[in-house]
Parts: C-alpha cells; structure tokens; sequence
C-alpha cells in the first residue's frame, strides 16, 4: 500500500528581510525544496501528525522572493529561509488572502512590525559601530582599555565609600552617639575626594563611554556636592551637627553595593546577591538619603541668616537684601524633585531587570 500524501503543519514569522518557515516533521528524508514563479514547493517524508508519510505543500508568497530558499534539517522539524526581494513588512505572508489551514504564526519567533524595526536599527546600529571602530583601532584593545579605566574607576570609588562606612560603623560601636557630632572632621577628607571624583561619572555618561543617562548623574553629582561643600564645607556650625552622620551613612551605603556592581559588569560578571542589592537598597536610602539632606538645609537656614554668609543687596535703586537662605529653600523643592527624577530612573532600571516580559500580541 502506497503512503499517503499528507500536509504537514507549517508556522512563519518575518522580519523586514526574510521569511521563516518551521514545518513540523521529524526524521525528514529526502526533502525537496524550491521555489519556482514565487511558489515555495516542499515535499518530504516524515513523520508528522499522521505518522510516517510523505507531506506535501504549496505556498505562494504574498511579494516577490529570491528562489534560493535556505533549509536545515533537525530531529524533530525542518527550518527554511527565504529572503524577500524588497526589504519591507508584509502584512501577511501568501497571496491568497485566506490563510491555509496547515499555516499558523509562530510565535516562538514572531514580532510586530515596530518591535522588528527596533531589531533592524539596533542591528544597523551594532554594525555601524563595528565599523566606526575598525577605522578607529581593533575593537577588541579598545574594548579592553574601556573595561580596564572603568573598573580602576569603581575600584577606587568602592574603596574610598568602603572605608568611610566601615570607619563610621566601627566608630558608632565604640563611641555611640558621641560618634555623630565628629563625623564631619574625621571623614570629610575622603568624602570630598570620593565626590569631586564622581564628576568623572558625568563626563562618562555624557561622552558615551557609559550607557547612563546623562541627567540622573548630573542631578545627584549637583545635589551631593551641594550639600558637602556648600552647606557643609563652609559653615563650622553645621560641621559638629549630627545630621552630617546620617548624610554620610546613607550615601556610604549605597555606593559600597553600586560600584562593586559596576567593577564585576565591567569583566563580565554577575553575582546575583550583589546585583539584587544593588536593584534593592537604593529603596529605602535613596528616600532616607534626601530626607537627612533636606534636614541639613532646614538646619543651615538660621545659620547663613545670622551670619549673613552668601546674602546680598542689590543695586540702586532696589537696595534689597536677597538672603542666601531664600536660595536653600528654593533648593529644598529643587531636591525633592531631583529624588523623584532618580528614583524613576532606578525603578525603571530594576523593572526591566526583575520585571515580568511583556507578553506579545499577535
């Protein structure tokens, strides 16, 4: 008895180029694949639905195609490639416009039309910056040095934030509360260092040697050097107040886990528990962060009123004194904005980390 002639199942994607067709047959032999006047004929023995058969099927394309279909043989199906004439996106994949029955999408590789363009540009993109880097050097040593600056860069940064945690953790246990009122003095040194080199993050960002955007960095690299050099650094009042304590900590804290991540991104590797930190405890001291920085301007407020320090009158006929403190409390809206800004930008960043995908729709 001869075997019967079947249709196999067959499921297609696209993108701009090509056409992908996974035909359902396991143990294929003796394929035949071709395209003649825009007609994609395949003919196979398998084993598919009805079993071992010989499976047949026609498929005329919506748009012209090269006839030279591209196919590779697996255990359990049949993958061809078709490259379209015309890169453009079809709206469906035969000319006939009721979809045959054995033909089905799959969505194991399916896009819509925007998520593929987004795919073309990115690798558009990638093959524009191999080139741009060929005639620049080999990618490869510039890639290295790159790596190499960034990760001496978090290295001295971890260790600089590393040491004013573990010598404030260790002088709180010794001393207690006596600790707060010195911080400013036996840690300023090394934190002004830490933050005056955190300027090079910025550059990083807005030069393109980093893919962080430009404005997060900016804003907290302003707000931090604000308070520790202005509201700080230049009033011996606020110097001996606690509220420096909790400033420093809350800043510590959070670096001792970001630059660790950054040094082990930048030679390739991911130790879960750290990147969980680091996706996690900007929470609740990003908050806490901003919440001691507005106390230590609320703080400072009475302090430049009575000493005068950064007030001044303008020019006749005005003649009015414009106190420094008028600034600082324009500053304090300007910071509660700035964690907003900062916090979206880190939750969007622990989203699409830890977030679920979002399903596709076809």
């Amino acid at each position: 008895m001869e075997n019967q002639v079947l249709t196999p199942h067959v499921y297609w994607a696209q993108r701009h180029r090509e056409l992908y067709l996974r035909v359902e047959l396991s143990d294929v032999q003796n394929p035949a694949i071709s395209i003649t006047e825009n007609v994609l004929h395949f003919k196979a023995q398998g084993h598919g639905a009805k079993g071992d058969n010989v499976y047949e099927f026609h498929l005329e394309f919506l748009d012209l195609v090269k006839p030279e279909p591209v196919y590779k043989l697996t255990q359990r199906q049949v993958n061809i490639t078709v490259q379209k004439k015309v890169s453009q996106w079809w709206e469906r994949l035969t000319k006939q416009e009721k979809r045959p029955l054995f033909l089905a999408p799959d969505f194991d590789r399916w896009l819509d039309e925007s998520d593929a363009e987004m795919e073309l540009r990115a690798k558009e993109e990638e093959r524009l910056n191999k080139l741009r880097l060929e005639s620049q050097g080999s990618p490869e040593t510039l890639t290295s040095l790159k790596k190499g600056y960034l990760f001496m860069y978090n290295l001295v940064q971890f260790l600089g934030f590393s040491w004013i945690f573990v010598n404030m953790t260790v002088r709180f246990f010794i001393l207690g509360k006596e600790s707060f009122y010195d911080t400013f003095h036996t840690m300023a040194d090394m934190m002004y260092f830490c933050q005056m080199l955190s300027v090079v993050e910025t550059i990083n960002a807005a030069i393109g040697v980093t893919k962080s955007p430009v404005m997060p960095c900016l804003i907290q690299l302003l707000g931090r050097n604000f308070i520790l050099f202005i509201i700080f650094g230049t009033m011996e009042e606020m110097q001996n107040k606690a509220v420096v304590f909790f400033v420093f900590y809350t800043w510590s804290t959070v670096e001792i886990f970001r630059y660790p991540f950054y040094m082990l991104s930048c030679i390739d590797m991911d130790w879960k528990v750290l990147t969980w930190l680091r996706y996690t405890v900007w929470i609740p001291l990003y908050p806490l962060g901003c919440l001691a920085e507005a106390v230590s301007v609320i703080q400072s407020i009475p302090v430049f009123n009575e000493t005068g320090r950064f007030s001044f009158t303008l020019p006749y006929p005005v003649k009015i004194k414009v106190r420094f403190s008028f600034f600082l409390q324009i500053y304090l809206i300007i910071l509660f904005l700035g964690l907003y800004v900062n916090f979206r930008h880190l939750y969007k960043q622990r989203r699409r980390r830890y977030g679920q995908k979002k399903k596709k729709i076809h």
